[in-house]
């Protein structure tokens, strides 16, 4: 199993979204970054956490765990005109996006801030506190054990 940080702006699909979602779990669609489709496609697994994380808002933070449930499929977002996810040099013979199916878990009692990740010497890996733009990346094993700490995962 490995672990996992999704971001997510909440205004468009939050936590709470996944909480609510039929069966609690939803295909995590939109992917249009090469090295988050290849994380995607290639490493995120069934049975891997995630964290997911708030991005783009007031107060960016990890507010939640969810499982992958189904691994890499087909984007069909990409295919359609009128999504925001649409990509014209894609085809049904040649599709470039993915996306995984998720599970909702658990929300976190503490939402653990983007500040607060950046301050705790502990975390030392994570591509966040590095260079935050990826929307899917790789958490080690301590740093999600750390993180689940710090956020009262159950």
């Amino acid at each position: 199993m490995a672990y996992w940080l999704f971001k997510t702006e909440p205004d468009a699909f939050s936590i709470d979204d996944l909480h609510q979602a039929p069966e609690q779990s939803t295909f995590w669609e939109g992917i249009r970054n090469y090295q988050a489709r290849n994380f995607l496609r290639d490493d995120v697994k069934v049975g891997d956490q995630v964290f997911i994380y708030h991005s783009s808002c007031k107060v960016p933070a990890v507010v939640g765990i969810a499982t992958v449930t189904k691994g890499a499929e087909v984007d069909p977002h990409q295919f359609d005109l009128s999504s925001d996810y649409y990509d014209a040099k894609s085809s049904q013979d040649n599709p470039r996006w993915v996306g995984v199916t998720l599970r909702y878990e658990q929300h976190l009692t503490r939402p653990v801030t983007l500040k607060a990740i950046k301050a705790d010497a502990a975390i030392t890996e994570l591509a966040l506190k590095k260079a935050g733009r990826l929307s899917i990346m790789p958490v080690t094993e301590t740093e999600w054990a750390h993180i689940c700490q710090l956020g009262g995962a159950q």
